[in-house]
């Protein structure tokens, strides 16, 4: 499953990502696709995105079972350490 949570993002870009994605409250998305559509999913949000921030999770094959990109200027960053995923608040 992928989840991917916009914030201030033009309504355009949130209609196309419903698309493929089930929008489940306003900005989160999430569903189940393949990695070559999130890949270009992930290439429409870093083109359309403007001002807004962008966090994308998807499965991965680690300890986590799971992977996060990141755009933007979120609240929120994620920092890898020795391959774990940790939240740190700004």
């Amino acid at each position: 499953m992928i989840v991917i949570v916009l914030e201030n993002a033009k309504p355009s870009l949130r209609g196309e990502i419903s698309r493929w994605l089930f929008e489940i409250k306003a900005g989160v998305f999430a569903g189940r696709i393949s990695a070559l559509v999130r890949d270009e999913l992930w290439t429409l949000i870093e083109d359309k995105l403007g001002n807004g921030s962008a966090v994308m999770l998807y499965p991965q094959r680690n300890e986590q079972g799971f992977d996060a990109r990141m755009l933007g200027n979120p609240s929120r960053t994620l920092v890898d350490i020795e391959g774990i995923l940790l939240v740190k608040v700004e």
